[in-house]
């Protein structure tokens, strides 16, 4: 059994709704609905808050759970469907399924001429790792501009302002890793 079925079942249990269970622990209905249907773990909080409003203790939430451990994972180009739009002239897609039970969210960032990122900001703790497949980038990390070009990489602290910028004539593509998973 894993964490999101073990919620369901003592939610059930009590005769609770999905609802009732989001306003009592403070956890976001849309989050409670993706940890029950395997979508996502959710955080050691939530786990809190969901085992006070069950009235259960963290260890009952957690016994009985397995984390199940795959060892390869494999996703046919074809599956890879999940773009999103970052900017008007940057976008990314996610190369992985069940990211945010991942240790890290590998994507594919495209951005076109004249194009660049939002600037951003990753909570302490998180990493980027950029590869450029082709173009040029401008990279505005913290207080520090890095030029990039194809087969270039940056490694950077992500919890610093950072932002990315097309200075070429064609799109830009680049592989960014992300450490811990943050969307």
């Amino acid at each position: 059994m894993n964490i999101g079925d073990k919620i369901r079942y003592l939610r059930q249990q009590q005769k609770m709704t999905l609802k009732e269970l989001s306003q009592k622990s403070n956890v976001a209905l849309a989050t409670l609905s993706r940890i029950e249907n395997n979508k996502m773990t959710g955080t050691i909080e939530s786990h809190i808050n969901i085992a006070k409003t069950l009235g259960v203790a963290l260890t009952e939430l957690y016994s009985g759970v397995v984390i199940e451990e795959k060892k390869a994972e494999f996703q046919p180009h074809t599956a890879l469907s999940d773009t999103f739009t970052h900017t008007e002239k940057a976008s990314f897609r996610i190369l992985t399924s069940k990211v945010l039970s991942k240790k890290m969210m590998p994507i594919m960032l495209t951005i076109q001429p004249n194009g660049q990122t939002n600037k951003e900001e990753s909570p302490k703790g998180t990493e980027k790792f950029l590869y450029i497949l082709n173009g040029a980038v401008e990279a505005n990390i913290g207080k520090e501009n890095f030029n990039l070009h194809q087969k270039d990489v940056l490694y950077f602290d992500a919890s610093l302002p950072h932002s990315l910028k097309n200075i070429g004539k064609i799109a830009a593509s680049a592989i960014c890793v992300i450490c811990p998973p943050a969307l």
